[in-house]
């Protein structure tokens, strides 16, 4: 273990993301989401097998016990990149940012739901705290509808952003399953060909030639979105979860600068105390899953009311 070099990935991973995300932003719209997703998946393949081939992995990143995991997996997080994108084009960056926070408070929605696993007082009211800032990011957006096609655009775009998140908290728990018997490698490497493979679906819905500053932003955003899946893969290896998990919220500061420097959004207060009570409420949840996860370590002398 090296917890440094562990957050340094996750830092890295990061800014990797967010550098994607601003990518994509910069089409302005011009490209629809399949293919974007399409862009994203397809240039992250390089990427995703180098990283495989460093670690002398890509033998063992190619089998799997389980192919039809990685199919459900696939689907559903493609949905969540497809409808993320969407928003992007509609919404200030910081606004996606702190929606997509929603997505680690609904997989503990989610882990109970369908794994059985057992929440109670303490993470419920974490739960309970971010979805009430997830509530006050989305008033604002909610409330502009009478406002004309600018008002409605935003609505539309918050929806897309929580339906990602939500599609991202069920991609989570697929992987909580396929853990047990698929390898990380084996996760990365059928994600990217699963996304690569399902957005080809959405050429129907309206694909257009890109022009060659979009192609290249596009070319860019899916190596950037490789760089950012193997570093944050590798900083798991080197750090505990509970180490680097709430360093994810060091995206909201890098969202705010590229807003405000390059796209000229200056995140509402609305947006700033949503996302602080959402940041919050993952820390808590980070916090006293890994509480949990030491009491399991432990011999259990009596149960915990929380």
């Amino acid at each position: 273990m090296n917890p440094t070099l562990g957050i340094l990935l996750k830092l890295g991973a990061v800014t990797a993301f967010v550098v994607m995300q601003s990518l994509i932003k910069a089409t302005e719209g011009r490209v629809p989401a399949g293919e974007v997703v399409f862009f994203r998946s397809l240039f992250a393949f390089p990427v995703i097998l180098g990283w495989l081939a460093w670690r002398r992995e890509l033998r063992v990143g190619l089998h799997t016990h389980k192919p039809m995991s990685h199919v459900w997996r696939g689907v559903v997080g493609t949905s969540a990149m497809g409808l993320g994108f969407a928003g992007l084009q509609l919404l200030p960056l910081p606004e996606v940012t702190a929606l997509s926070y929603a997505a680690p408070i609904l997989t503990v929605v989610f882990a109970a739901m369908f794994l059985g696993e057992q929440v109670r007082i303490f993470r419920l009211t974490a739960v309970g705290l971010g979805l009430v800032g997830v509530m006050i990011v989305l008033a604002p957006q909610l409330t502009a509808v009478s406002e004309g096609h600018l008002g409605a655009r935003q609505a539309l775009g918050a929806m897309l952003v929580l339906m990602s998140a939500t599609f991202a908290a069920l991609a989570q728990i697929f992987i909580r399953k396929m853990v047990a018997t698929e390898r990380a490698a084996t996760v990365v490497f059928y994600f990217t060909l699963s996304s690569t493979a399902f957005s080809l679906l959405t050429i129907p819905f309206g694909w257009v030639l890109p022009t060659g500053r979009d192609a290249m932003l596009l070319i860019l955003a899916g190596l950037f979105g490789g760089v950012g899946q193997g570093m944050l893969t590798s900083a798991y290896r080197f750090a505990h979860a509970s180490v680097v998990a709430p360093f994810d919220y060091a995206s909201m500061l890098f969202a705010i600068a590229i807003g405000y420097f390059i796209f000229a959004e200056v995140p509402t207060s609305m947006t700033l105390a949503g996302a602080a009570l959402i940041v919050l409420a993952g820390i808590l949840i980070i916090w006293r899953e890994r509480q949990l996860g030491l009491n399991r370590d432990k011999p259990r002398k009596s149960s915990s009311p929380l």
